[in-house]
């Protein structure tokens, strides 16, 4: 067997091997598991940047504003268009919902390319507590949740309240709740497999130095150490980012248990595709080298390599030993690319455990297989589409209006 089967044959199997280090790092994980802590309700701030409106926003809304914490919370939401249709939402639930320590901002200020951040900018500037939350518009968390993403802040034994401590940042991880076109299936494979699941293959290495975008409780204090969020104001991945400099402040970053979920719109081939390949471009500038080796790890390109070379192998040499040799690897590749498969719907099956919710399994190669041409592509362009802008990705990681 020459070379051309040897590489083939090793990165395939190196893919298995990372495949099921990433499996059992998820296996070991306590996910869903609730433990908030007793009596400690710390006041928080939650800040809701805010931009149009679907079936489902309402919904997602309302569920922050149904906590069942015992501690003060503040929430604001910030809406940098007043005739934006969101304002409508806002208002209703207020309405629905007195007494509430609540309020809709208008953040008619630009200041800065991302158009997220500027609203938390303003936002800031109105938070009353010590920890500020900062989640997407379309996140939707069960009632216990407040209780129990505060709970990695609880003081340890000699502390004497709740805003000291080594963690400095608490986010959890995200499912896509309602994947109700085939593209959105595709995309929920990256997700509801994959993506969770290599957060904590990664923190089994070293600990993590980013944050995860659709919930981050902080202390106030962390974020004042950084610069607060006008020093992310240019910034595509202001998630990543403001971990990052929160760690590199020698804060502790935390994992909450409970699973939130990502309601999104209906969308398309061409929106997923632009989707995930602004995501692509963004993990790219933000860390160069672990995303480029991260082609090592795609469990379906590499098998069926080593199958297609070992076929044509095959086809060129007498009946022989080396022929039987290479049946033998083309069997153990197809075995490589099954469980493969078996992984990824097990992983869905843990993060989602509404069965209907979990992409048909002839869904994984091909998220595979088209995730190898995005990695492709994040390296040969530094564009991204963001909110119906087009943007140029510096390599820092900042913006630039096209």
């Amino acid at each position: 067997m020459n070379f051309l089967n040897v590489i083939p044959g090793g990165l395939a199997v190196l893919s298995f091997t990372l495949l099921l280090w990433q499996w059992v790092a998820a296996r070991r994980f306590p996910l869903h598991h609730r433990d908030p802590a007793p009596g400690f309700a710390p006041a928080v701030t939650l800040l809701k940047p805010l931009k149009g409106r679907d079936d489902t926003t309402a919904a997602s809304l309302e569920s922050w504003l149904k906590q069942t914490y015992a501690g003060p919370v503040q929430s604001l939401f910030g809406v940098a268009d007043p005739n934006d249709p969101i304002c409508e939402i806002v208002r209703d639930l207020l309405a629905k919902n007195p007494g509430i320590d609540a309020q809709l901002v208008i953040c008619r200020e630009s200041l800065g390319t991302n158009a997220k951040v500027s609203t938390l900018i303003q936002l800031e500037k109105l938070a009353k507590h010590g920890l500020i939350l900062v989640s997407d518009a379309d996140v939707r968390v069960p009632a216990d949740f407040l209780a129990n993403v505060t709970a990695p802040l609880a003081p340890s034994d000699g502390e004497r309240d709740g805003v000291r401590g080594n963690v400095g940042l608490v986010n959890c991880f995200y499912r896509l709740a309602n994947p109700s076109t085939t593209a959105m299936q595709w995309e929920a494979v990256a997700i509801n497999a994959d993506f969770w699941s290599q957060v904590l293959q990664s923190r089994s290495l070293k600990p993590l130095d980013f944050a995860l975008g659709a919930i981050m409780l902080t202390r106030r204090a962390c974020l004042d150490e950084i610069g607060g969020f006008k020093s992310l104001a240019d910034c595509l991945a202001d998630d990543y980012q403001l971990g990052n400099r929160i760690a590199k402040k020698g804060h502790r970053i935390a994992l909450c248990p409970v699973v939130v979920e990502c309601w999104d719109s209906p969308m398309d081939w061409r929106a997923v595709w632009k989707h995930q390949l602004r995501w692509a471009r963004t993990i790219r500038a933000c860390q160069p080298a672990p995303y480029f080796f991260s082609i090592l790890s795609n469990a379906t390109l590499w098998p069926l390599l080593f199958i297609i070379v070992a076929a044509i192998r095959q086809s060129q040499v007498p009946a022989t030993m080396m022929q039987i040799g290479l049946l033998a690897g083309i069997v153990t590749a197809i075995a490589l690319l099954l469980f493969r498969i078996v992984i990824a719907e097990n992983l869905q099956q843990r993060l989602t455990p509404d069965r209907k919710l979990i992409a048909p399994p002839w869904l994984v190669p091909l998220k595979d297989l088209l995730q190898a041409a995005i990695w492709f592509l994040a390296f040969t362009g530094n564009t991204v589409e963001w909110r119906g802008k087009k943007m140029k990705l510096r390599p820092d990681g900042t913006l630039e209006q096209i």
